[in-house]
C-alpha cells in the first residue's frame, strides 16, 4: 500500500497505458489478441476529490506505492502533448523492455485475471467515496458565542453535541432543539445559563439568564434600566458562576414639606435620600412619616415632620392608702380616726413636643419622690349600740325629732352648726361619747345620746319642741 490515504486511478485516452494500475504496455512486439475495448473503462481525466491525485510528471505527492515486480526505474512514460502520438512506446533498453526479456508470454486470461482485481478496486473506492460525502455534513456550531464549523456524521443536534463533549445544564438553551434531526450547512446555537443574584427595587430572588453581559441580562429580564442604578457596569461580562446585581428603578416620589409638594424622578435606596434629592434638609429632630431607611416606592407621599420640643417638670402629690381595723371598744357604725392620712409629693420631668405646630401629649420621661405618703387608719366599731336609757325610754322620741329635723337624720340647719335628728352641737355630742359629727352617726346612735342628754338637762337643749317629748 502507499502512504496517502487514497490513491487516483485514471485511464489513458489512448487504453495504451493504465497510469499506477501496473503499468501495462502492449506493443508491436507483444500481442496477445486481447482487446483492450472489453475492460472496463473511467472518462478520461477523471478524479475523485478524496483521493491523492496523480502527478503526470511521475510523482503522486509522497505517495511511495510500487508493485513488488516493479524495477527502481518508472515503467510508466511520460505524458507528453496533444501532438504526441496516442501510444507512447517504450524505450529501447527501458523498463518495460527489461520485463519483456524476463518474462516469458502470457496469455490473454492471465493478462484479464491480473487487470479485474485493479479495476474493481476502482469501482469499490469509487461507490465507498460516494456514500462517505453523502453522510458527511458541514455546519455550524456555536458555543456561547464562540462559533466553529465541523464535518460530522452525526444524525440530530443531540448526537453532536455528544460527539463535541458540549454538557447541557436545565437552564441552557439549545436552538434548534437536541431532537432535531441534523442536515448540511445548519447552524447550531448553544447558550449557556448563568445564575444572577438579582435585588430588584429591593425585592431579592434568584433568577437565570443566557445574557453574556450585564445589559443583555437586562434586557432579557425585561428591567427598565433607563435611569436605573446598577451594583456593576453594564458592559460588565457574566461569566458562567453568574454574580450579583442591585438595581434600582426610576420611581416617581411626592415630598410633602413646609406646606408644599415636591415631586420628583428618583432611584434612591432610601426615603431619606429621596427627600433630599427633593431639596429638603432634615434637622434637629425632625423625621418622616415613613421610616426614613425604608425604600421608596413608585407614587409613593412622604410627609416630613417639622418637630420641635423641650422639657417641662411638675410636682403632683401621690394619695395615701386607708387602712381600717375593727374596735370592740366603739360602737357598732362608729368610725374612729386613729391616724390622719397625709399625700406624698413627687417631681416629674415630662418631654414636650410640637409637630408642625401642633402641640403633642406631653410624654414622661423621668419621677423623683420627694415624700413618702402617709397611710390613713380608721377604727371601725363592733361593740353593739345600747338603746334603753332609764327614766327616757317612754318619751316620744319620733315627735321631737320630727320637729327639730323633719325625721332627717343628716339634716343641718342653715348656720351649720347643729346637725342630726335632734341638732346637736358638735360639742354637745362629743360630751356624750359620740365621735365626728353627729349628722354621720346611725339614726339609733343619735336616739341613744339624745336619751343620755335628757337624763342630764331634761327638756331644756330644745326649747321649741321639748313639749314633744311629753305628747
Amino acid at each position: 500500500m502507499s502512504n496517502s490515504q487514497y490513491e487516483t486511478y485514471g485511464i489513458n485516452q489512448s487504453y495504451g497505458t493504465f497510469d499506477s494500475l501496473d503499468a501495462y504496455e502492449p506493443s508491436p512486439a507483444y500481442d496477445d489478441g486481447w482487446d483492450v475495448h472489453s475492460a472496463p473503462t473511467l472518462p478520461h481525466g477523471t478524479t475523485y476529490a478524496a483521493y491523492a491525485a496523480y502527478d503526470p510528471s511521475g510523482a503522486t505527492s509522497g505517495d511511495t506505492y510500487r508493485p513488488a515486480y516493479e524495477t527502481a526505474e518508472p515503467l510508466v512514460p511520460r505524458q507528453g502533448s496533444p501532438e504526441t502520438p496516442a501510444v507512447a512506446r517504450p524505450r529501447a533498453g527501458g523498463r518495460a523492455a527489461r520485463r519483456r526479456k524476463g518474462r516469458s508470454p502470457e496469455r490473454p486470461d492471465t493478462s484479464v485475471r491480473r487487470l479485474l482485481p485493479r479495476a474493481l478496486v476502482v469501482a469499490f473506492l469509487a461507490g465507498g467515496t460516494t456514500a462517505f460525502v453523502a453522510e458527511d455534513k458541514a455546519v455550524e456550531l456555536t458555543v456561547d458565542g464562540e462559533p466553529r464549523r465541523l464535518h460530522t456524521f452525526a444524525d440530530d443536534v443531540g448526537e453532536l453535541l455528544a460527539e463535541e463533549g458540549v454538557e447541557i445544564g436545565a437552564h441552557d438553551v439549545i436552538t434548534p432543539t437536541p431532537g432535531t434531526e441534523l442536515g448540511h450547512g445548519d447552524e447550531i446555537a448553544v447558550r449557556y445559563g448563568r445564575p444572577v443574584r438579582l435585588t430588584l427595587d429591593g425585592h431579592r430572588q434568584e433568577v437565570w439568564t443566557t445574557a453574556r453581559t450585564v445589559e443583555g441580562a437586562l434586557r432579557q429580564l425585561g428591567v427598565r434600566a433607563q435611569g436605573a442604578y446598577l451594583s456593576v457596569a453594564r458592559s460588565q461580562s457574566i461569566g458562567r458562576a453568574g454574580l450579583a446585581l442591585d438595581v434600582r428603578t426610576e420611581r416617581s416620589v411626592t415630598v410633602m414639606a413646609d406646606g408644599r409638594a415636591r415631586t420628583v424622578r428618583t432611584n434612591a435606596a432610601t426615603v431619606d435620600e429621596a427627600v433630599r434629592a427633593a431639596g429638603v434638609t432634615l434637622r434637629g429632630q425632625d423625621t418622616t412619616s415613613v421610616p426614613p431607611d425604608s425604600f421608596p416606592r413608585d407614587g409613593q407621599t412622604v410627609t416630613v415632620l417639622r418637630i420641635t420640643g423641650g422639657k417641662e417638670t411638675r410636682e403632683e402629690e401621690i394619695p395615701f392608702e386607708v387602712r381600717r381595723v375593727e374596735d370592740p371598744t366603739v360602737f357598732k357604725g362608729t368610725e374612729v380616726v386613729e391616724q390622719a392620712g397625709q399625700p406624698g409629693l413627687r417631681r416629674v420631668t415630662y418631654a414636650l413636643r410640637t409637630v408642625n405646630g401642633v402641640r403633642q401629649q406631653p410624654r414622661r420621661i423621668s419621677t423623683e419622690l420627694v415624700r413618702e405618703p402617709a397611710t390613713r387608719i380608721v377604727k371601725v366599731g363592733t361593740k353593739p349600740m345600747p338603746t334603753s336609757v332609764q327614766g327616757a325610754d317612754h318619751l316620744d322620741w319620733q315627735g321631737l325629732a320630727v320637729c327639730e329635723s323633719g325625721g332627717d337624720p343628716g339634716a343641718v340647719d342653715p348656720s351649720g352648726t347643729y346637725g342630726g335628728l335632734y341638732q346637736f352641737d358638735t360639742g354637745t355630742w362629743h360630751s356624750l361619747g359620740g365621735t365626728g359629727r353627729p349628722q354621720d352617726a346611725p339614726a339609733a346612735e343619735q336616739t341613744y345620746r339624745a336619751k343620755k342628754l335628757y337624763t342630764r338637762r331634761g327638756a331644756g337643749p330644745w326649747p321649741h319642741c321639748g313639749a314633744r317629748l311629753h305628747g
